[in-house]
């Protein structure tokens, strides 16, 4: 996956396989940022798509949504990926109680769903993830745009 990628996909799985497409190509280029930011409302496959992510870089992870948890860890290789959920985070004091600035500067990988509650919080380097529902006649159709930010 050479970024900036789009794709349309038609089901939960094809989503997942655009995430797992992206840790593929990060796993292959050290220089491609290791946080993801993701962008889309609720319900449009963020989760999935970590799924797909972690199932290439923490393989057997049981992935699920960290809405109360705010981050989950799934452990891989030598490397974890750390799985936010910034729908609850009120201001920067929530993003310090919950350690976000320390997983950030390490070394592993994190992937944060509802970035646009945060944009004060996002690291320049990054790659974002923008996930949308195309049209309510196709209600598991996904358009998926991966590009790293400018």
């Amino acid at each position: 996956m050479d970024l900036p990628f789009e794709a349309l996909t038609h089901s939960a799985e094809e989503t997942e396989s655009v995430g797992a497409a992206l840790a593929d190509a990060l796993r292959a280029d050290s220089s491609l940022p290791r946080f993801i930011a993701m962008y889309g409302d609720l319900g449009v496959g963020k989760t999935a798509f970590t799924r797909g992510f972690a199932s290439v870089l923490a393989p057997n992870s049981a992935v699920r949504s960290p809405t109360f948890a705010i981050v989950n860890e799934y452990r891989g290789e030598g490397h974890s990926v750390y799985h936010f959920d910034m729908y609850r985070i009120a201001d920067e004091d929530d993003l310090y109680s919950v350690g976000f600035y320390d997983y950030i500067e390490g070394k592993d990988y994190c992937i944060a769903e509802w970035c646009e509650n945060i944009p004060y919080a996002l690291p320049d380097e990054r790659i974002e993830v923008r996930i949308e529902k195309t049209s309510a006649d196709a209600p598991d159709e996904r358009r998926i745009v991966c590009l790293t930010a400018q």
